[in-house]
Protein backbone atom coordinates (compact mmCIF):
# COMPACT_ATOMS: atom_id res chain seq x y z
CA UNK A 1 0.00 0.00 0.00
CA UNK A 2 1.46 3.28 -0.81
CA UNK A 3 2.56 5.77 1.75
CA UNK A 4 0.17 9.05 1.90
CA UNK A 5 1.92 12.03 2.87
CA UNK A 6 -0.34 15.18 4.36
CA UNK A 7 -0.37 18.11 2.37
CA UNK A 8 -3.45 20.51 2.25
CA UNK A 9 -5.06 18.67 4.96
CA UNK A 10 -8.93 19.34 4.29
CA UNK A 11 -10.62 19.98 8.11
CA UNK A 12 -13.62 19.24 7.94
CA UNK A 13 -16.70 20.48 10.24
CA UNK A 14 -18.04 17.29 12.70
CA UNK A 15 -21.62 17.32 11.01
CA UNK A 16 -20.04 17.42 7.59
CA UNK A 17 -17.51 14.86 8.55
CA UNK A 18 -21.08 12.42 10.19
CA UNK A 19 -23.00 13.17 6.57
CA UNK A 20 -20.02 11.98 4.46
CA UNK A 21 -19.87 9.23 6.63
CA UNK A 22 -23.96 8.10 6.48
CA UNK A 23 -23.66 9.25 2.63
CA UNK A 24 -20.41 6.40 2.18
CA UNK A 25 -22.27 3.49 4.17
CA UNK A 26 -25.81 4.03 2.94
CA UNK A 27 -25.53 3.37 -0.76
CA UNK A 28 -28.46 5.37 -2.24
CA UNK A 29 -26.80 8.20 -4.02
CA UNK A 30 -25.08 8.57 -7.45
CA UNK A 31 -21.73 7.31 -8.04
CA UNK A 32 -20.72 10.90 -9.17
CA UNK A 33 -21.88 11.93 -5.18
CA UNK A 34 -20.20 9.25 -3.72
CA UNK A 35 -16.59 9.35 -5.27
CA UNK A 36 -16.45 13.43 -4.37
CA UNK A 37 -17.88 12.32 -0.85
CA UNK A 38 -14.79 9.61 -0.52
CA UNK A 39 -12.59 12.47 -2.00
CA UNK A 40 -13.79 14.73 0.91
CA UNK A 41 -12.73 11.85 3.45
CA UNK A 42 -9.49 10.97 2.24
CA UNK A 43 -8.67 14.67 2.07
CA UNK A 44 -9.61 15.22 5.51
CA UNK A 45 -7.41 12.19 6.64
CA UNK A 46 -4.65 13.46 5.05
CA UNK A 47 -4.06 12.07 1.78
CA UNK A 48 -2.26 13.65 -0.86
CA UNK A 49 -4.03 15.10 -3.89
CA UNK A 50 -2.30 12.62 -6.04
CA UNK A 51 -3.19 9.97 -3.84
CA UNK A 52 -7.03 10.27 -3.42
CA UNK A 53 -6.93 11.03 -7.43
CA UNK A 54 -5.50 7.44 -7.70
CA UNK A 55 -7.36 5.76 -5.08
CA UNK A 56 -10.98 7.41 -6.20
CA UNK A 57 -10.62 7.22 -9.80
CA UNK A 58 -10.52 10.77 -10.94
CA UNK A 59 -8.15 13.30 -11.91
CA UNK A 60 -6.08 15.82 -9.69
CA UNK A 61 -7.95 18.59 -10.75
CA UNK A 62 -11.23 17.27 -9.88
CA UNK A 63 -10.19 16.50 -6.54
CA UNK A 64 -8.40 20.12 -6.31
CA UNK A 65 -12.23 20.93 -7.66
CA UNK A 66 -13.43 19.34 -5.21
CA UNK A 67 -11.80 20.79 -1.88
CA UNK A 68 -12.25 24.35 -3.38
CA UNK A 69 -15.75 24.12 -3.61
CA UNK A 70 -15.89 22.61 -0.25
CA UNK A 71 -13.66 25.74 1.37
CA UNK A 72 -15.73 28.41 -0.55
CA UNK A 73 -19.71 26.84 -0.77
CA UNK A 74 -19.68 23.98 1.62
CA UNK A 75 -20.25 20.00 1.49
CA UNK A 76 -23.57 20.31 -0.91
CA UNK A 77 -22.05 22.49 -3.30
CA UNK A 78 -19.07 20.03 -3.59
CA UNK A 79 -20.59 16.69 -3.34
CA UNK A 80 -23.79 18.22 -6.09
CA UNK A 81 -23.55 20.47 -9.19
CA UNK A 82 -25.01 23.21 -9.73
CA UNK A 83 -28.35 22.83 -12.25
CA UNK A 84 -26.72 23.81 -16.00
CA UNK A 85 -30.20 25.62 -17.90
CA UNK A 86 -29.06 24.08 -21.13
CA UNK A 87 -29.78 26.08 -24.67
CA UNK A 88 -33.51 27.39 -25.60
CA UNK A 89 -34.70 25.08 -28.21
CA UNK A 90 -35.20 26.94 -31.80
CA UNK A 91 -38.91 25.48 -32.40
CA UNK A 92 -41.47 25.92 -30.69
CA UNK A 93 -44.11 23.00 -30.08
CA UNK A 94 -46.22 24.31 -32.93
CA UNK A 95 -43.48 24.79 -35.12
CA UNK A 96 -42.45 21.39 -34.80
CA UNK A 97 -45.62 19.83 -35.23
CA UNK A 98 -45.73 21.87 -38.71
CA UNK A 99 -42.31 20.45 -39.79
CA UNK A 100 -43.51 17.08 -38.93
CA UNK A 101 -46.45 17.30 -40.50
CA UNK A 102 -44.80 18.73 -43.52
CA UNK A 103 -42.31 15.55 -43.91
CA UNK A 104 -45.09 12.88 -43.60
CA UNK A 105 -46.53 14.39 -46.52
CA UNK A 106 -44.98 14.43 -50.24
CA UNK A 107 -42.28 15.99 -50.89
CA UNK A 108 -41.84 19.01 -53.48
CA UNK A 109 -42.39 18.74 -57.05
CA UNK A 110 -39.82 16.65 -59.15
CA UNK A 111 -38.52 15.06 -55.50
CA UNK A 112 -38.46 11.41 -54.93
CA UNK A 113 -38.01 11.79 -50.88
CA UNK A 114 -37.42 14.30 -48.50
CA UNK A 115 -33.53 14.96 -47.03
CA UNK A 116 -33.24 16.87 -44.43
CA UNK A 117 -31.72 19.55 -46.41
CA UNK A 118 -34.76 19.52 -48.72
CA UNK A 119 -36.73 19.98 -45.32
CA UNK A 120 -35.34 22.60 -43.54
CA UNK A 121 -34.98 24.67 -46.69
CA UNK A 122 -38.59 23.73 -47.90
CA UNK A 123 -39.85 24.92 -43.83
CA UNK A 124 -38.29 28.02 -44.42
CA UNK A 125 -39.62 28.53 -47.90
CA UNK A 126 -42.80 27.94 -46.51
CA UNK A 127 -43.04 30.06 -43.83
CA UNK A 128 -43.38 27.64 -40.98
CA UNK A 129 -40.79 28.99 -39.18
CA UNK A 130 -38.37 32.31 -39.92
CA UNK A 131 -34.61 29.80 -40.30
CA UNK A 132 -33.99 26.12 -39.15
CA UNK A 133 -30.97 24.42 -39.44
CA UNK A 134 -29.94 21.02 -40.73
CA UNK A 135 -29.04 19.52 -37.33
CA UNK A 136 -32.13 21.08 -36.07
CA UNK A 137 -33.90 19.11 -38.27
CA UNK A 138 -31.93 15.65 -37.96
CA UNK A 139 -32.49 16.19 -33.98
CA UNK A 140 -36.57 16.64 -34.58
CA UNK A 141 -37.05 13.62 -36.81
CA UNK A 142 -35.39 11.57 -34.22
CA UNK A 143 -37.08 12.51 -31.76
CA UNK A 144 -40.12 11.42 -33.57
CA UNK A 145 -38.60 8.47 -34.72
CA UNK A 146 -39.23 9.50 -38.39
CA UNK A 147 -36.89 8.84 -41.42
CA UNK A 148 -37.95 10.18 -44.67
CA UNK A 149 -35.79 8.95 -46.64
CA UNK A 150 -37.09 5.47 -46.21
CA UNK A 151 -40.48 5.05 -47.43
CA UNK A 152 -41.94 2.88 -45.21
CA UNK A 153 -41.16 4.97 -42.38
CA UNK A 154 -43.90 7.64 -43.27
CA UNK A 155 -47.13 7.49 -43.32
CA UNK A 156 -48.38 8.31 -47.13
CA UNK A 157 -52.33 7.91 -48.01
CA UNK A 158 -52.39 4.36 -50.18
CA UNK A 159 -54.35 4.74 -53.22
CA UNK A 160 -54.53 1.04 -53.96
CA UNK A 161 -56.16 0.30 -50.58
CA UNK A 162 -57.53 -3.18 -50.75
CA UNK A 163 -60.92 -4.01 -50.54
CA UNK A 164 -62.46 -5.19 -47.13
CA UNK A 165 -65.60 -6.78 -45.98
CA UNK A 166 -67.80 -5.55 -43.25
CA UNK A 167 -65.98 -7.08 -40.53
CA UNK A 168 -62.59 -5.82 -41.78
CA UNK A 169 -61.19 -8.73 -43.36
CA UNK A 170 -59.88 -8.87 -46.91
CA UNK A 171 -62.31 -10.36 -49.63
CA UNK A 172 -60.02 -12.34 -51.45
CA UNK A 173 -60.28 -12.53 -54.95
CA UNK A 174 -62.78 -10.29 -56.28
CA UNK A 175 -65.27 -12.03 -58.99
CA UNK A 176 -65.34 -10.52 -62.31
CA UNK A 177 -68.62 -8.44 -63.26
CA UNK A 178 -71.06 -11.08 -65.64
CA UNK A 179 -70.80 -9.94 -69.08
CA UNK A 180 -74.18 -9.57 -70.67
CA UNK A 181 -74.96 -10.12 -74.28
Amino acid sequence: MRVHTRSHRLKLKQADSAALKALTHRGRESVRVWRRARVLQLLAEGWTVVGVAEAVGVTETTVRAIRRRYREEGLSAALHEKPRPGAVRRLTEKQASEVVAMTCALPSEGRARWTIRLIAQEAVRRGLVPEVGRETVRELLLRHDLKPWREKNVVRAKAGRPVRRANGRRTGAVPAAPVSH
